[in-house]
Order: structure tokens, then sequence, then C-alpha cells
């Protein structure tokens, strides 16, 4: 079957790789994709947002499935035009991927139906979030924008005045446009903070092993917060205990929840949790695999993912089960110097061709000019290894990235600091 990959970052290079070695394939593409995808696929150069040409592509291709990397064309209902056309695809409906297109939504629909999440409020008016904030008791606060801000709409304040700065980049200034319309304010919830995947059919899910990203720019989680600077899998904190709460009060509930709105969830629903003395509690839904996460959990399946993506996309996912290999894998993200703030492109990159054939590179922010591959992006590579722990992992991946070098490359040197303690 001819199978299409919607996206250009790491996680869709990861994505690629994946269906890559199913039997099942015949023919790989991907829309956009970037110069790692070229090697396994052919790269079609269609904007994401024109849905019309994508489905003409689709058919003129005899593409018998789609699976969809980023959010936003999943909040903006890319699933419901391929459906209205009879065509397979793997993602949520525009109406299901509220769960993460609107914080107030999700909030919401957790308070409803008894989902653990920390107690919020939600505003449309800056003059009532800052009235709020003034008689906040204690700090830390988190404030949210309401829509997608491309993983930068959370703010972490730790006293009033970060607050009161927050509320005005949020809502007057517009920093996130019209994301920020909405303002949630909730509640800081110290622990650890993991990821879980499922990939759902409205009713039943499979659970592909959970994870933890770093989302802090410095080492030991200091600095400004990023898209994720690397992620490792599976993550210990997530134990069967755990992870029996996360399915009875969160995942069941969640898709109970979606079927009563009229919006069973199919495709890939993520939940990032906070883990505090054995407490679980939601911190976000997002509707697609997570980055950096994806980069070290896909190496992780024993399976051939094609069969449950059909399932979830149109089919049941009822009897089936993930076979997942008894190993550990790290990923580390190799940026622009200057990430998240501003940062120079086009830096030549140099020793890709030395990485040792057991770790493997997934490219996020690359192209190629003149036939020479370049910096084009803040995340620019993930490097990762597969072994049969993690300090072995670690060794593997810092060892190649010794080998890689572009102009101002910064990584963190500790990704997985916790679990090599």
């Amino acid at each position: 079957m001819n199978i299409l990959v919607l996206g250009s970052g790491g996680r869709e290079h990861a994505l690629a790789w994946k269906i890559k070695q199913s039997p099942l394939l015949d023919k790989l593409y991907c829309i956009p994709g970037n110069p790692g995808t070229k090697d396994l696929a052919e790269n079609v150069n269609i904007d994401l947002n024109d849905f019309e040409t994508i489905i003409r592509f689709v058919k003129n291709n005899n593409i018998e499935l789609t699976i969809v990397g980023p959010e936003d064309p999943l909040v903006n209902g890319i699933v419901d035009e391929f459906n209205k056309n009879g065509l397979a695809i793997f993602g949520p409906s525009k109406a299901a991927a509220r769960l993460e297109g609107s914080k107030r939504f999700s909030k919401d629909l957790m308070q409803q139906h008894n989902i653990p999440t920390a107690s919020y409020a939600t505003f449309d008016n800056i003059d009532d979030a800052t009235a709020y904030i003034s008689k906040l008791p204690s700090y830390p606060v988190v404030l949210k924008a309401d829509g997608l801000a491309a993983g930068k709409g959370v703010l972490i304040c730790s006293n009033q005045d970060e607050a009161f700065s927050a509320i005005n980049e949020i809502m007057a200034d517009k920093k996130f446009g019209k994301a920020g319309e909405t303002l949630v304010v909730e509640q800081f919830i110290k622990g650890d903070e993991a990821s879980i995947f499922a990939i759902c059919d409205g009713e039943n899910y499979c659970i592909l092993p959970a994870s933890q990203d770093h989302k802090k720019v410095g080492e030991a989680d200091s600095g400004k917060n990023t898209g994720g600077m690397g992620a490792y899998a599976p993550a210990p904190l997530v134990d069967a205990g755990i992870l029996a709460i996360v399915e009875d009060r969160v995942l069941k509930p969640t898709l109970k929840a979606m079927i009563d709105q009229g919006a069973a969830y199919r495709g890939l629903l993520y939940i990032g949790l906070i883990i505090s003395e054995g407490e679980v509690h939601v911190l976000e839904y997002n509707c697609r695999f997570g980055d950096p996460e994806t980069q070290a959990v896909l190496p992780l399946v024993k399976s051939d993912l094609v069969p449950f993506f059909m399932a979830a996309a149109g089919g049941s996912l009822k009897g089936m089960h993930l076979e997942i290999y008894d190993k550990c894998a790290m990923d580390v993200v190799l940026t622009s110097g200057g990430y998240p703030d501003s940062y120079a492109k086009s830096k030549p990159i140099n020793g890709l061709d030395k990485v040792k054939n057991n770790v493997i590179v997934f490219h996020a922010g690359t192209v190629y000019k003149e036939n020479i591959l370049v910096t084009s992006g803040g995340r620019v590579l993930n490097v990762v290894a597969v072994e049969k722990n993690f300090k072995e992992c670690a060794k593997e991946v810092y060892t190649a990235i010794n080998k890689i070098n572009f102009e101002k490359m910064y990584f963190r040197k500790d990704i997985g600091f916790k679990v090599l303690k």
C-alpha cells in the first residue's frame, strides 16, 4: 500500500523511519518532508494548509493511509476533509482535536468528568485576569494561552510581578495572537512530568512506552522552556501502578467523554502528566505524537504500526496488542545556538557520515542548499540510541554527538539525568 506522512520535523522523520519497515508498504511519500525523509520516501512540496491540493495528490497517487504529524492541520480540520472524500487518515477530527486546540475546552471536560487536573480559572478579559491574580495567596502559578502557540504558550510565574507581566504579554501584547484571547490560570503542581501516547479508535486503545522529555534549555532543567531538548523511554516513573491509574482515571474517561461530546477520538492521544507522590494529574492533552518523545518511543516498538494506524483510522483496535522491545532509548536534540530565542540559520552540518549505524539520526531543522546540508531551524537534529539500559544509551548518543558539528551547535549534556543517578 502507498502511505503518506504529513510534516517536516524530527517526529515525522521518525514516523517515516518506522513505517518504512512495514512489509505492507509499497511506496512512502512525505509532504513536505525533510532531508532525512528524502532517503526513505518521496518528498513532495505542498503547503500543509492546502488541504485541497493534498487530497488531490492522495487520490492521484492511490494513497491508502495518511498519517498527520503536526497539530495545526488536525485542529484546522484536515481529517474531516479526508473523511468527506472517503480517504483513510490517522488523526482526530476537528471537534476531537479541540482537546489540544483549546485549553479551556480540555480543562472544562476534565472537570466535568472528574479527570484529575490542577484547579484553574479562565478569563477572556485582561482586567478580570489581573484582579484574580492580585488575590492569589501563593506562587508559583501557571498561565496558559487557550489556543495553539507552537508549544510555547505556557508560562510558569514565580511571583505576582511575573504573573502581571505574563498576562500583559499574552492578552495585551498578543504575543500568541488569537491563541491568547482566552487565558487559563492554573494551580502549579510540583512533581515529575511524563508523556503517555495511546493509539485510539474512539473506544479501544493501545498504549506505547511512556516517556519523559526535557523541556528546559539548560542543564539540570534550568532556563527557558523549549519545544524539547531530549527524551527517553520507557519512563521508570510510570510503573504498572501509575499506568493502571492513568488508564482508569484518565484514558478511559477521556475517550468516553469525547463519545458523549459526539466527537469520538480516533488517532494518537498524547496525555501530558504530572506525577507527585503517587498522585497523577493531567497537565495537557495533545492530539498527535510528541516531539521529541516520538523519536525515543518508536524505536522501542517491535510491532508493525501500520495495521494499528489503519485500525484506528477506520476500524477497531479490539484484540490488537503492541509488542515492545525490552530495551531503553534516548534522544538528544542538537539545536542552533540561541534557541529558543533568535538563532542563525544556514550553517553547514558536518560529520553525519561518521556516526555509527547503531545510532539513529532524525532530521528536524535541516535543508539542502546547493547540495550542502545546512541548519534551517532551532531544533536541528535528534540523535537516538537504543540499548539495554540508559547508561549505555547515554554513552552511545554522546559519542555520536562528538562526531557531528555545525557552527554554534548547542545540546544538553545531561539528558536522562534522573534515570542515570
